[in-house]
């Protein structure tokens, strides 16, 4: 789950890290007079969970309220990458005599968090790290001991600062990495995190992942979710327990697991075909699962086949087989379906497939599930 950038601010404030003054309002009027309470210029700024605001017009620079409020104006109901902009965050203009980029996150890979930090705060950090990887710090951290000074100076000194405002970075970090492990936060990124003219350090940007699967721990943040900012039927998955992601293809993958779930969405790209969602119906599912997955599936109009990919374990085939059948009965399915599963009991699944009398196209193996399924599609 992520947060928008007035909330991600308020999580900062209450674990200590410095923020400019702001109001958040859904209104034109709310933002004059969010400008009048702040006092002075103010950035008036579109609050969606994506990048790239500023280049869309997005954020603008407001030296009175009444600039403020004709700001506000033009940019609620504006559209930044398909999300539309229902609130917008005035927050004080800063003086800014450096901008820095900061971030803690999870390293699946190396199994432990990293800090990172470079001196091009502002920019697009994916275009520095490709184009100039040496201007990113990066910094293990031990879970044990947490960042410590060492480790802040350290970035400190590498992303520039000098010395007073250093030290400052050292207690700014450590309020930044308590709010990371405190929330169970996977990411937790401030770009730009400025130095400002009169040698304070201020997070003037946020960005806030948090890991779902921690989230029965911190019943607070789950208030955060704004279902507004997300897919419909990945809303509506999530009412079922299905991990659901809506893609831009035309095939529908019902999948038990998440590593055959990708490998099932590759092999049909391998066969000239497009996914049109990761679906991973879990290990466990049962006969109404796979009807919930259904409904899923056939409310996305761009699917023109399904394809089912199981693998019986704890789900047997015989089990899935019969859930198909429910469901195809049920919802009239209208689109073609290929089945390929192997495990527990699938001489008997594939035999209740043959024997429903419905239309159902199986298949031995991926490679030919792919195919079949690829050129039922169109």
């Amino acid at each position: 789950m992520d947060l928008f950038e007035h909330e991600a601010r308020d999580l900062f404030a209450r674990h200590g890290v410095p923020v400019p003054p702001g109001e958040v309002t859904s209104t034109a009027a709310g933002a004059h007079a969010a400008a009048v309470d702040i006092g002075g210029p103010v950035v008036v700024k579109a609050q969606v969970k994506v990048g790239g605001r500023g280049k869309a017009g997005g954020v603008k620079l407001a030296r009175t309220p009444t600039e403020a409020r004709a700001a506000a104006e033009a940019i609620l109901g504006m559209d930044i990458k398909g999300h539309t902009v229902h609130k917008v965050l005035v927050t004080a203009a800063s003086t800014i005599a450096d901008e820095y980029y900061f971030s803690f996150l999870l390293d699946r890979a190396n199994r432990t968090w990293l800090a990172m930090a470079s001196a091009e705060g502002g920019m697009d950090i994916e275009e520095v790290a490709a184009k100039e990887p040496e201007k990113i710090l990066r910094e293990y951290i031990d879970r044990g001991t947490g960042i410590i000074p060492f480790q802040s100076r350290k970035l400190a000194f590498g992303m520039g600062l000098p010395g007073a405002a250093a030290n400052k970075l050292v207690k700014v970090m450590d309020s930044i990495y308590k709010a990371f492990i405190e929330t169970d936060a996977s990411m937790i990124e401030i770009n730009p995190l400025i130095l400002t003219k009169g040698g304070d350090l201020l997070a003037l940007d946020a960005k806030v992942s948090f890991d779902d699967n921690a989230l029965y721990r911190h019943p607070d943040l789950r208030d955060f979710r704004d279902v507004t900012e997300e897919d419909p039927l990945e809303v509506e998955a999530s009412k079922f327990s299905l991990n659901y992601i809506r893609l831009d293809g035309n095939i529908g993958c019902m999948v038990n697991g998440a590593g055959l779930a990708m490998a099932t969405m590759d092999i049909i790209k391998l066969a000239g075909g497009e996914p049109a969602n990761f679906l991973d119906v879990g290990g466990g599912a049962n006969a109404e699962q796979i009807r919930n997955a259904f409904k899923i599936l056939m409310s996305d109009k761009n699917v023109k086949a399904v394809l089912i990919n199981i693998f019986g374990g704890i789900l047997r085939c015989d089990v899935l087989a019969q859930g198909v059948i429910a469901a195809v009965k049920e919802l009239g399915v209208p689109v073609p379906i290929v089945i390929r599963m192997e495990g527990t009991n699938v001489e008997e699944g594939k035999r209740l497939l043959r024997e429903s009398g419905m239309k159902l196209t199986t298949a031995d193996s991926m490679d030919e599930a792919a195919k079949k399924v690829v050129e039922l599609a169109g």
